[in-house]
Parts: C-alpha cells; structure tokens; sequence
C-alpha cells in the first residue's frame, strides 16, 4: 500500500500596508522637526523683512495713485509699460550698463593681480592685504564724501597735484562726459580688496602636485597662469563676476553724496531713479515697477551664471 505524499503547505506573506502620501509626508515631517524649529527664526525674519517686501512691491506695481492721499487704483501692467517708455529709465540702464562693465572688469582684474602677488604668506603680504582690504571696512557714504573733497574743481587734492600738468583742470563731477567715470573710480578702490579675498581662496585650491609637475616640465609663469591657475580659477571668476555685477546695480550711496544724478542724468544709476520716483514724485506704482524689472534681470542673470558654474562643475 503506497501512502498518499502531503500536500505541501501553502506559505503565506502579508506585504507591509503601504504609506499613503500624507502618512509619509507626516513621518518626515516628524523627522525634521528639529531642524525646521531651528530654522524657524530666520524664516519668520526672511518671510516679515523679505519675501513680505519682495510681494508688498509686487501689489504696488499694479496699482497707481494720482496724489498721496488720494485712493489706489489697479492700473495692472501700465505702470511697467510706463516705466518702460519713460526716457529717464532708459537712460539710468544705459548708464547703469557702461557702469558695470567700467567698475566690473577692472575691479575683477586688479583683484586678480593682487591675489596673485601676495598669495604667499608672509609679513609682508599680510600687512598689503591689510592695506588692500581696508576700502571695504569704510562706509561708502565716507568714502564718497573723501573722494569728494579729491574731486574739488580747483581746490581738490587731484587737482592740486596735476595742476601742473594740465592747462585746462577738468570738472571731474561736473563735467558729463566724465562724471560718470569719476564715480566709478570709486567704486573700484572700494571692491577691489573685496574680491581678492575670493581669488587668494581660490589660488589655495589649485592642486600643489600640478604646480609642482609644472615646476619640474619646465614651465614658465605664463604657462602655468595659462594652463593650471586660470582653468582652476573658472568658478571663482564666474562668482566674483556675479558678486560684482550685483554690487554695480545695488550701490548707490555714492550717487546720492556726489552727484544725485547729475550733471545732465550722466551718473544717474537704476537705483537712483527708483528713488526719483518713490521719494521725489511719489509715484510708488511705477517705483515698484522698475524695482520688479530691475529684480527679474539681476534674478535671470544670476541663475544663468550658476547654472553654467553647475555644468561646468558637473562636466568631464
């Protein structure tokens, strides 16, 4: 007689219920509270003094008053087209564009050669770099009230030196051909020290063993600035690049002390006329306006900038 083989028996598992998107999002949110009660203060700061600013300039684009007291009234977008057609504006981007390019490029490039002179620590190097930074402690509203006393027709400290030199004494601030370049002249003494912090921290990070492999081959300075410290330094430039083109948009201080404007519109900055029309006309609609436009840029120039540092860092 053969007996009957068991059935084999039947092995059953039960899967694990699976989270729902709410149970999830509350089993991380439990994880992080920590960290989000750590944050708390600095974004109830960010939310009251930024991001509330950021849409307070954003409601008053869209409405527009005929006199201080009188109601608001929505007027939609003709406050940005009517920022757009006025002239002045115009103007103050022309102005504002000679002026970063005129500031930017020489500030980047003093920096740069500063870095490169004094990037070996010694005494020496650090007393210069002391000396090179000091510009950036002062306030500019000083700074602009030293370089107005430089910049006297006549009686200045810049033209009591070249007096002798020239026959005609130029109105360095009063003249609009050159007023414009008279300002900037401050602004580079001013940022130049700044941003070679960013360049000697930048030359600490080239690799020793490839200036060391160039030592050895042969190469000369020009090489080695070429083809190892300059590659190296791309994303530093990128940076400094960014930094300093915000900077040549949000300095204005110098403009109110020296020029306000003048003569003729010439030193007359976008920030500047932001102010015309928020302080002096009191049109805080159109204001608000060129705030938004002046934002959007500085916002689309600075992610262009960082997105091309993230694919250059990304890359082969």
């Amino acid at each position: 007689m053969s007996l009957a083989e068991p059935a084999p028996l039947a092995v059953t598992t039960s899967a694990p219920p699976r989270l729902n998107a709410l149970q999830r999002f509350a089993a991380g949110f439990k994880g992080s509270l920590p960290a989000y009660l750590l944050l708390l203060p600095s974004l109830i700061f960010l939310a009251a003094f930024t991001y509330g600013a950021v849409g307070r300039v954003v409601v008053d684009a869209l409405y527009q008053r005929a006199t201080p007291r009188a109601p608001s009234r929505f007027v939609g977008l003709d406050n940005l087209a009517a920022v757009i057609a006025d002239p002045a504006f115009t103007g103050a981007v022309v102005n504002n564009l000679i002026y970063a390019v005129g500031t930017v490029v020489p500030s980047i490039a003093l920096a740069f050669l500063f870095a490169l002179a004094l990037s070996r620590t010694n005494a020496v190097t650090s007393a210069l770099r002391a000396a090179l930074f000091l510009p950036v402690l002062i306030p500019m509203v000083a700074a602009s009230a030293l370089f107005l006393f430089i910049f006297l027709p006549n009686v200045g400290l810049l033209d009591h030196y070249i007096g002798r030199l020239l026959p005609v004494l130029p109105n360095w601030l009063g003249d609009p051909d050159i007023a414009l370049a008279a300002i900037m002249v401050i602004t580079i003494w001013k940022n130049a020290g700044y941003y070679m912090l960013f360049f000697l921290a930048g030359l600490q990070a080239v690799p020793e063993d490839a200036m060391e492999a160039s030592y050895l081959d042969g190469a000369g300075p020009w090489q080695r600035l070429r083809y190892i410290i300059l590659p190296e330094l791309k994303p530093t430039f990128l940076f400094v690049t960014v930094i300093a083109g915000l900077n040549a948009v949000t300095q204005v201080d110098h403009v109110f002390v020296m020029t306000k404007g003048g003569p003729s519109n010439a030193t007359n900055l976008v920030l500047f006329y932001i102010y015309q029309q928020a302080v002096e006309h009191y049109d805080v609609g159109k204001a608000s306006a060129a705030t938004l436009l002046s934002l959007g840029v500085l916002m689309g120039l600075t992610a262009l900038s960082f997105r091309t540092l993230a694919n250059r860092e990304g890359g082969p």
